[in-house]
């Protein structure tokens, strides 16, 4: 009788995840933990290799590695991602999330939380040390993933798209609405322009409300051009989706920009995002500016007494 082949050990997969304080680590372990891995986060180094002695796990592994731990540094991590490329055993990817610097000092001051190597200095310079200290690692990185301008379930579908371990999953839709003064959203896959529709701002009792209010669709789609450019690109985005899906795209985030990003692409995405779910597809909304404006502080009351104006007068 021949002899029997044995079979092959599996492989362990091992998602390193890395990137400055504040660029969503902590999002993406909580992403790659509900894709089915076993997460395990701020895991000092020097045990990385006691936790993957041994046989392999049925589930893939996602570390999360920054610089909270003190044996953290950009040499023992690469040394670390150096031996485990090195064993056939193991199949490690890095992932790492970065973000814009005003972003991180954003994020921070509204958190009012200590950068890890913050010691009473200020924030900025903490988050520059660390960019520079993390620059090699990210230089190894197998997936770069920029969060600045994503949200927690953008860059759950951004994750998506790399680490799903059900590649069968269906393909998520993505419908936002954004203003052309601040850029195009990062990542947007499809985009449509809709400042050549009746504009609402010009209507004064319209100027405050937004396009998820009836009153401001009735405007927008009272335009005689409305009717036909949505009925055009919604035909053709149910025509293109089943061929995204069987290219294996997860996620494609589908894009609508106006002027000020209040009226008309809300108005927009949000008639396109019902019509495609009731379409069968699974889709979800974004309005950046309005999630800008709900977002934005109240304007300070004026103190009456350092107003020199004086205290209003009380009215009967």
């Amino acid at each position: 009788m021949p002899e029997r082949t044995p079979p092959e050990e599996p492989t362990q997969r091992v998602v390193l995840i890395t990137g400055p304080s504040g660029a969503g680590r902590s999002t993406a372990i909580n992403v790659l933990e509900d894709l089915g891995y076993e997460a395990i986060d701020n895991l000092p180094l020097s045990l990385v290799p006691r936790l993957l002695d041994g046989p392999a796990r049925p589930v893939p592994l996602a570390l999360g590695l920054d610089v909270r731990n003190r044996d953290f540094s950009a040499a023992n991590l690469i040394e670390l991602i150096d031996r485990l490329t090195r064993q056939p055993d193991y199949a490690p990817e890095v992932l790492y999330l970065d973000c814009a610097t005003e972003q991180l000092l954003r994020r921070f001051n509204e958190t009012r939380r200590r950068h890890p190597l913050g010691q009473g200095g200020a924030p900025l310079d903490a988050i520059l040390a660390e960019r520079d200290m993390l620059a090699p690692i990210r230089a190894r990185a197998d997936v770069l993933v920029d969060t600045s301008e994503l949200s927690p379930h953008d860059l759950k579908a951004e994750l998506a798209r790399w680490f799903d371990t059900q590649p069968g999953r269906r393909l998520a839709v993505s419908v936002q609405s954004f203003s052309y003064k601040r850029g195009v959203p990062r990542g947007v896959d499809v985009m449509f322009d809709c400042r050549f529709l009746a504009n609402p701002h010009w209507d004064p009792v319209l100027r405050p409300m937004d396009g998820r209010d009836p009153a401001v669709q009735a405007h927008v789609m009272a335009d005689p051009r409305f009717a036909e450019f949505f009925h055009r690109v919604r035909d053709l985005v149910l025509f293109t989706l089943p061929a995204h899906l069987e290219e294996g795209k997860s996620h494609l985030v589908i894009g609508f920009g106006c002027t000020g990003g209040q009226h008309r692409s809300v108005t927009m995405a949000e008639k396109m995002a019902d019509a495609l779910a009731k379409a069968g597809w699974q889709v979800s909304t974004r309005h950046r500016e309005l999630e800008r404006r709900e977002k934005a502080p109240a304007p300070a009351r004026a103190d009456p007494s350092t107003d020199p104006r004086g205290p209003e007068p009380v009215r009967p």
